[in-house]
């Protein structure tokens, strides 16, 4: 079983997404369980804080070193240990794939303006984003890191073979898909998919998937 735990200021941006689809299905066959902790439960004032103002100066606030170490520690997570970034390399389905061969995945949201480097450097193993833009916070990233590995453990999908023709499976994209009605407001199905000729379809298909790789991804 792989163990995911999530710490984040926000516990209950995820109690909904969870319980629903593919993730909860990874649950409920025994896959995965899933440990979203409260970040601010590892604070020592009133005001449970868990930012402060960068030192050096300028804008924004930066979540504090101590609660992250502190909450990682108290589950004794063991590696990998991702904290979410703008910074990091972009997560791809390779990571995904190892992430579901694994036993434990922690993930660490940040939010506000940054999160103390020294984070980055000595307690996480991987720093990751998922693409050239900034979100409000990991916890969006968080979810769709999850959903990315969870659908690839027994028993999360009823038909695997779904998963296996997706985009970047084996690093291309996917050919198109159709379905019923053949025809709709005049746009049609391609013929050699209604044409009931296994080899063809897996010929065109194959085709598909290379073209669009290379005029999408330049590969």
């Amino acid at each position: 079983m792989l163990r995911v735990n999530i710490i984040t200021i926000f516990p209950e941006f995820f109690s909904g997404p969870l319980s629903l689809s593919i993730p909860s299905r990874a649950a409920a066959a025994g896959g995965v369980a899933y440990n979203v902790v409260d970040l601010r439960d590892f604070t020592h004032d009133k005001h449970r804080t868990v930012d402060d103002y960068p030192y050096g100066g300028g804008a924004g606030m930066v979540m504090k070193p101590g609660p992250f170490f502190e909450a990682v520690e108290h589950i004794a997570a063991k590696p990998p240990i991702v904290l979410l970034s703008a910074r990091g390399r972009r997560f791809s389905h390779a990571d995904a794939s190892r992430y579901a061969k694994g036993e434990e995945l922690t993930i660490l949201c940040g939010h506000y303006k940054d999160v103390d480097q020294r984070v980055a450097d000595h307690l996480a193993t991987e720093e990751l984003s998922l693409g050239d833009f900034v979100l409000s916070g990991g916890e969006p990233a968080a979810l769709a890191i999850v959903d990315a590995t969870v659908r690839l453990l027994p028993g999360a999908m009823s038909d695997f073979d779904s998963a296996r023709t997706d985009s970047f499976y084996e690093e291309g994209l996917s050919a198109p898909s159709y379905t019923r009605p053949p025809e709709y407001r005049g746009f049609t199905v391609p013929d050699v998919l209604l044409s009931g000729d296994h080899k063809r379809i897996a010929e065109w298909r194959r085709a598909e998937s290379e073209r669009l790789t290379r005029e999408r991804r330049g590969l």
